[in-house]
């Protein structure tokens, strides 16, 4: 086809189309901008919700601790730790009671008898208490029991000794020890390597 068109009315057509080509351009961008801008609001409304109700979830899982004292709850589960501390201490230095018992008895003097032993603290030692019929055979006691030659205990303390006139068991007085285990003792379990 051949243009008998003006060169400046042809231009002028080119132009035109160029023109709504960029107009049909410039539309699409701006319909595109406004999308871009509708799903961006959309997003920050979301995540505003989304943030408020989880504050109000963690208000109300708060409350919910607070009701179920977890302080008191941590406070009791460390009392148990400790309670379990103390048993795995007084299991590792375990002592065969019924072999002490045994020998304490044979050293006892006579006019004197075991009335009480208290492991208060576990250090390797204990508190005994006996009954004897006066104040001498109160001290014998200690002497016996912290003689070398029985090898029970490498320490015996005696705390006190009272004496009372009117005992109706004939044993009138009472004699409070502390003893403290001697390091190769017998009678300790972890000594004779775990056979009772």
């Amino acid at each position: 086809m051949i243009n008998l068109l003006p060169q400046e009315v042809s231009q002028g057509y080119k132009f035109a189309r160029i023109n709504v080509v960029l107009r049909k351009w410039v539309i699409s961008f701006f319909i595109l901008l406004i999308g871009i801008c509708l799903v961006g609001t959309y997003g920050l409304i979301i995540m505003q919700r989304s943030e408020a109700n989880y504050q109000k979830q963690d208000t109300g899982i708060q409350n919910g601790l607070n009701k179920e004292d977890v302080t008191g709850t941590k406070n009791q589960v460390q009392a148990i730790s400790n309670s379990l501390k103390l048993s795995v201490k007084v299991l590792s230095s375990e002592v065969l009671f019924s072999k002490l018992l045994t020998q304490i008895g044979a050293v006892m003097p006579n006019g004197a008898v075991l009335t009480g032993l208290t492991i208060n603290e576990v250090q390797g030692g204990l508190e005994l208490s006996a009954d004897s019929t006066n104040y001498t055979t109160g001290t014998q006691v200690q002497v016996n029991l912290a003689s070398p030659a029985n090898k029970i205990f490498s320490r015996v303390d005696l705390e006190s000794i009272q004496c009372l006139d009117n005992s109706t068991t004939g044993y009138g007085c009472q004699v409070q020890l502390r003893a403290l285990f001697n390091t190769t003792n017998q009678f300790l379990f972890i000594n004779q390597g775990g056979n009772s």
